[in-house]
């Protein structure tokens, strides 16, 4: 059984998520949405900080000029910490006032991937979007209703991304900046009924890969991680004391361990919104950066 830590701090998230390894700073940072922060922990001293941004905040990426983008409301911003600065770069596109960013990635070229999608939950307003040399547009013509996760293979053939709402993980050939079609990946049974019973694979959230191109899969509603083998196998699940999981990174000196997100956004647990480290049993890959 992996050992699972539950990360000590004053607060926990309302809706934990974009999580972002820093290998620079030897720093982990995720984003609560609903509550609106910025949390940076230092795992080598234990220390977690907090900052509050301006709107809800969906994902913080690094780039590879050692700065930050976060998706802020329905923006693209840069923030810099120590003291916390937050500059708005770019607007996205034909968003709906209801509309909100959610999770991104970066690929192996330096652009960024990104969802949209309603505060509802329940609508088909979202879309999937391509960030570089400052310039954003549509990436995919299909409406989500909750995309999340976007990971790239490590070697940066393929990027994987999820409407959470089908409980299917899609896979796109990637290749000079342009997906190839949306390719059904991975279905998720019984992806409604995120308060199933045990054998609930709950709905594919945040996922990422690592360094044997297995696919971690963070499970809402089903309290857990899974691993998916390069086939879409399912081969190892690690349990949770919280039942929305939404996301999943590698992370420290050696990234052998991982971080994984939570929300406590309408359920009464004793853990909700925690911010757990579990011992995977394989190694990460660094992530990729963004690049102007």
């Amino acid at each position: 059984m992996a050992s699972v830590r539950i990360i000590p701090r004053d607060r926990a998230d309302v809706l934990g998520e974009g999580l972002f390894w820093s290998v620079r700073d030897g720093a982990l940072l995720w984003t609560d949405i609903l509550g609106r922060r910025i949390n940076r922990l230092s795992p080598a001293t234990g220390q977690v900080e907090s900052w509050e941004t301006p709107d809800v905040v969906g994902w913080i990426v690094g780039t590879q000029d050692g700065g930050f983008l976060a998706g802020i409301g329905r923006s693209i911003a840069r923030v810099s910490f120590d003291p916390f600065v937050c500059e708005m770069l770019v607007e996205i596109p034909e968003q709906p006032a209801g509309n909100r960013v959610n999770d991104a990635a970066a690929d192996p070229q330096g652009r960024l991937w990104l969802g949209t999608m309603p505060f509802s939950c329940d609508v088909p307003t979202g879309a999937f979007h391509r960030f570089a040399n400052g310039t954003i547009g549509r990436a995919d013509a299909t409406p989500y209703t909750i995309p999340n996760g976007p990971a790239i293979s490590p070697d940066g053939r393929f990027l994987l991304h999820t409407d959470s709402a089908m409980g299917v993980i899609f896979r796109y050939a990637l290749e000079d900046g342009v997906l190839g079609e949306r390719e059904p990946f991975i279905t998720f049974p019984d992806s409604d009924s995120a308060n199933g019973g045990s054998d609930s694979w709950g709905s594919p959230d945040g996922m990422t890969f690592d360094a044997e191109g297995h696919l971690w899969v963070a499970c809402w509603g089903a309290s857990r991680v899974t691993r998916f083998a390069p086939d879409g196998t399912p081969v190892r699940r690690i349990e949770l004391p919280a039942s929305q999981i939404s996301n999943c990174v590698f992370g420290g000196p050696d990234l052998d361990c991982m971080f994984v997100t939570s929300a406590a956004d309408g359920v009464d647990e004793e853990h909700a919104g925690a911010l757990f480290e579990i011992d995977p049993g394989c190694r990460g890959l660094p992530p990729f950066l963004y690049q102007d």
